[in-house]
């Protein structure tokens, strides 16, 4: 069999360097709290709860005092920082640099929007840790779809500036930022209702499912590894599937089935922005051994 691991997957930019920060605070910290999974991948946390770190949520967060805690790359609210403050807790922030200028993006907008009564659309996952965050730069009032049947939220006879969550696909962003317009046309007369559509996709990762189709139709079999929580994983899985009928979706390698494989398959390797190379590599490894 020959066997590819695609160049383009793995952790995203964001990631790699909250798990840099990670693992440098690590090498002189016996115990580092983290709010959330750092990533979206059983098997990368459970390597770096190896070294110390101790995964909480909110509710744990706020009961800490005089502590570290490290921000992983999703983004928080502000709420997050003020409670960081009133508890004297030091907080390590790896959220990542496009999160965080599109936080400031949509405070921005939020407050420029109040006076006439705006509406701040975000599209993207409701709860996802990253539009939880996002939210808290709207005071919690942004209105959140996630297809086209959420468009029934917004009220077409006010403003709406739309965003996106960083790693939704483009083409779905476009999807839903057309149907807004036209559903504006049918509900004003003289097209004076503003509407702002923002770009804010991340291009490293909501361009991989372009990536994705090409790279499924390489291959007569694709492993697609990918922590069971990812939603990116998901979408991207599906992406494959829809390519590529012998897709199979995998969390570790024991989860690979020998019966799957024929002798002179060329098999695809692919993962989600959460999966580790690492983990890829494994996954290979454990293909490798059925040849025998």
């Amino acid at each position: 069999m020959k066997i590819e691991i695609d160049s383009n997957s793995g952790f995203c930019f964001g990631v790699v360097k909250a798990i840099e920060i990670a693992e440098k605070e690590l090498e002189h910290e016996k115990t580092l709290y983290c709010l959330g999974d750092i990533v979206h991948n059983d098997a990368e946390v459970k390597r770096l709860e190896n070294k110390g770190l101790v995964t909480i949520n909110h509710d744990e967060f706020k009961l800490l005092k005089n502590v570290k805690v490290l921000l992983r790359a999703h983004g928080e609210p502000p709420a997050t920082y003020e409670t960081a403050k009133r508890n004297n807790i030091e907080l390590i922030d790896a959220s990542c640099p496009i999160v965080l200028n599109l936080q400031k993006k949509i405070d921005k907008a939020y407050h420029n929007f109040e006076e006439i009564e705006g509406q701040i659309v975000i599209f993207g996952k409701e709860g996802h840790a990253e539009v939880i965050g996002l939210l808290g730069h709207t005071d919690n009032k942004g209105i959140v779809v996630s297809d086209i049947n959420d468009l029934k939220k917004i009220d077409f006879s006010k403003p709406i500036s739309i965003f996106s969550q960083t790693t939704k696909s483009q083409t779905s962003y476009h999807e839903i930022i057309n149907e807004i317009k036209n559903r504006l046309k049918s509900n004003q007369e003289n097209g004076a209702i503003q509407f702002i559509a923002n770009d804010s996709t991340c291009r490293a990762v909501s361009n991989r499912d372009v990536y994705l189709k090409e790279f499924a139709k390489k291959h007569n079999i694709i492993i697609f590894v990918s922590g069971k929580k990812s939603s990116n994983g998901k979408v991207l899985y599906q992406v494959c599937k829809n390519e590529n009928e012998r897709t199979y979706f995998v969390s570790e390698p024991e989860e690979l089935q020998n019966e799957w494989f024929k002798p002179n398959d060329s098999v695809g390797i692919c993962g989600a922005t959460s999966t580790p190379e690492w983990l890829m590599e494994k996954i290979r490894d454990q293909i490798k051994t059925f040849e025998n």
